[in-house]
C-alpha cells in the first residue's frame, strides 16, 4: 500500500458511470417498479453507496478514506432498454475517490442485474469507466468521450 501520509489533504471528487442493457420486458418491469424482489433502482442506490464506504475491504491496496458525499443517479433510456448509472464520490484526504466511484458504479449494476436476473438471463453490463476526477497533486482529468 502506498504511503500517503506526506500528502496534503485536499477536497477531491470523482465520478465515473456504466451501463445496464436489459430487454424490453425487463426494462418495464423495472420502469414501472413491478420486479418481485422490490424497487431495483432504489436497492441499487443503498447498494452502490455501501460499495464505495466498503471499497478498502474489497481492493486490498486501497486506503480507508472518509467519504464526505455520494450521489448515484440513474438515466433510463427507453430506446436502448438500458438503464444509465453515475456516481459522484467526494472526500477531503490524502488520496483520490477514484475506486469508490467505480466501485459504486460496479456494484449498482451488479444489485440491478440481480434483482432482474429472475426475469432475463442476457442481461449486460458494460462500459465501466472513470468521467472526471478533481483534487490532488495529479489535478483534474477529464475523459475524453
Amino acid at each position: 500500500m502506498v504511503d500517503v501520509s506526506e500528502k496534503q489533504a485536499t477536497n477531491r471528487e470523482a465520478t465515473a458511470a456504466g451501463t445496464v442493457y436489459l430487454n424490453a420486458e425487463t426494462f418495464g418491469l423495472v420502469k414501472r417498479g413491478e420486479m418481485k424482489k422490490g424497487d431495483v433502482l432504489a436497492v441499487a442506490q443503498v447498494s452502490g453507496i455501501m460499495a464505495a464506504k466498503s471499497t478498502p475491504e474489497l481492493i486490498p491496496m486501497c486506503h480507508p478514506i472518509a467519504i464526505t458525499g455520494v450521489d448515484i443517479s440513474f438515466t433510463l433510456d427507453e430506446n436502448q432498454s438500458s438503464i444509465g448509472i453515475t456516481v459522484t464520490v467526494r472526500c477531503k484526504g490524502e488520496t483520490g475517490v477514484e475506486m469508490e466511484a467505480l466501485t459504486a458504479v460496479s456494484i449498482a449494476a451488479l444489485t440491478i442485474y440481480d434483482m432482474c436476473k429472475a426475469v432475463q438471463k442476457d442481461i449486460e453490463i458494460s462500459n465501466i469507466r472513470l468521467l472526471k476526477k478533481s483534487g490532488g497533486k495529479s489535478g483534474d482529468y477529464l475523459r475524453k468521450e
